[in-house]
């Protein structure tokens, strides 16, 4: 059994320039504790119009719903401004919560990321 501290100490959100956009690299456990720094990072990465935000899930180890909800508002706020959020290689735990949920109709999914 996993104990979650008041405060994630383990998670982190790599930052990525790319031709396109951003990646960004979220690292450890995304939930309710730890939402708003992927939050943060989504908000200025989609801040210039026209750009594709690539989210590695490769280091998540964990996402709960509110981590997902970030992810969709995210996704909506990029289709406003005529940009998208792309869903890299994703975890098996972390990619059937997103079939579950009908995300993977939502987000692009690749295999790779780019750079």
């Amino acid at each position: 059994m996993t104990h979650h501290p008041p405060h994630q100490e383990g998670f982190t959100v790599q930052v990525q320039p790319w031709a396109e956009g951003t990646v960004l690299a979220p690292y450890g456990e995304l939930d309710l504790d730890t939402v708003a720094e992927l939050d943060a990072a989504l908000a200025l990465a989609l801040a210039p119009p026209g750009t594709v935000v690539v989210v590695d899930c490769a280091g998540l180890d964990f996402c709960d719903s509110s981590g997902l909800t970030v992810l969709l508002r995210a996704q909506a706020r990029a289709a406003a401004n005529g940009s998208r959020i792309e869903l890299a290689r994703p975890q098996p735990l972390i990619l059937r919560m997103l079939e579950l949920t009908g995300a993977t109709d939502v987000f692009k999914l690749r295999d790779t990321v780019p750079g």
